[in-house]
C-alpha cells in the first residue's frame, strides 16, 4: 500500500508531467547550444545552473520529486518494472551525451566571443514551450525517447542512460561530499534491519539499498532521494537526514 508521502510525491510528478508542454524549453539541451553560438544565456542554462546549486544542499531531490521525465518513467513501471544494472548504463549519459554536449557549449561560447546577452525567454517568448504545432514534434520526440527507453530497459532506464540533466546534480553532490557541508541525505540504523530486502526491491533506481544499509553507506550518486526505501521499510531502518555525511559510491 502506498503511504501518504509517496502519494504526494507521485502526484507532484504527475503534475510536472502535465506541465511539461509549458516547461520543455527550460530543460532543453538544444536551446543552450543555439544560445551559446550567439553568446546568449538562455532559460535552460539558468535551469541547469539552479539544479546544480540545489544539489549542493538537496542532492538529486529534483529527480525523485519534480522531474517530468521521471514521472513518465515511473508510469512505465506498469508495463516494465524490471530492475536495471545502472553501472552498465550510466556511462552512456556521461561519455556519449553529457561530455560532448558540454564541450560543444563551451566551444561555441568561446567561438562566439563569450556571453553577451541574458535572455531566459529565448525562443520561448510566450513563456510556453509548445506554443505552436511544430513544437509538438520536439515534445513528442523527447517523451517518446524516454518512454521507449523505459519500456525496453526497465526502471528509470532513461535516468541511467539518457538524461543530460542528472550529471549537473551528480557533480553538485560530489562537490558537497568533498567539502562536507550539511545536505539532505539518507541515514540508516543497520542494527534494526531484518534483511527482508524490501528496500532494494522497491528502489526506483535499482540500487542495492540493503547492502548500503549493512555497510552504513547511504550516499550514492544515483540515489534520487525519492523515499521509497524509507516508506516501505517495516522496521523504520532508513530515514531522511540533513547531515554532513561524505561517503559516496
Amino acid at each position: 500500500m502506498v503511504n501518504k508521502r509517496q502519494r504526494v510525491r507521485k502526484a507532484v510528478l504527475i503534475i510536472s508531467m502535465i506541465l511539461f508542454p509549458i516547461t520543455l524549453n527550460y530543460f532543453s539541451p538544444y536551446l543552450i547550444v543555439v544560445g551559446a553560438a550567439q553568446g546568449i544565456v538562455v532559460g535552460s542554462l539558468v535551469t541547469f545552473g539552479a539544479l546544480f546549486i540545489s544539489s549542493l544542499f538537496l542532492g538529486r531531490l529534483f529527480c525523485g520529486w519534480l522531474c517530468p521525465a521521471g514521472a513518465l518513467q515511473e508510469m512505465a513501471f506498469l508495463a516494465n518494472d524490471k530492475k536495471v544494472n545502472g553501472k552498465r548504463l550510466d556511462w552512456i549519459k556521461y561519455l556519449l551525451i553529457w561530455s560532448p554536449w558540454v564541450t560543444t557549449i563551451v566551444f561555441l561560447l568561446i567561438w562566439s566571443g563569450g556571453i553577451r546577452k541574458f535572455d531566459p525567454l529565448y525562443l520561448t517568448e510566450t513563456g510556453i514551450s509548445v506554443s505552436e504545432p511544430a513544437n509538438y514534434i520536439i515534445y513528442l520526440a523527447v517523451v517518446g525517447a524516454f518512454l521507449v527507453i523505459s519500456l525496453i530497459g526497465g526502471r528509470r532506464a532513461g535516468c541511467h542512460a539518457a538524461c543530460w540533466i542528472a550529471p549537473f546534480m551528480v557533480l553538485g553532490r560530489k562537490t558537497r561530499n568533498i567539502f562536507g557541508w550539511r545536505s539532505l541525505t539518507l541515514t540508516a540504523e543497520p542494527e534494526k534491519c531484518v534483511n527482508c530486502g524490501i528496500c532494494t526491491s522497491v528502489c526506483t533506481m535499482s540500487l542495492d539499498v540493503q547492502k548500503m544499509v549493512a555497510e552504513r553507506k547511504m550516499e550514492h550518486s544515483e540515489c534520487i532521494l525519492c523515499g521509497q526505501c524509507i516508506d516501505s521499510c517495516p522496521k523504520n531502518v532508513i530515514s531522511y537526514s540533513y547531515s554532513r555525511s561524505k561517503r559516496d559510491q
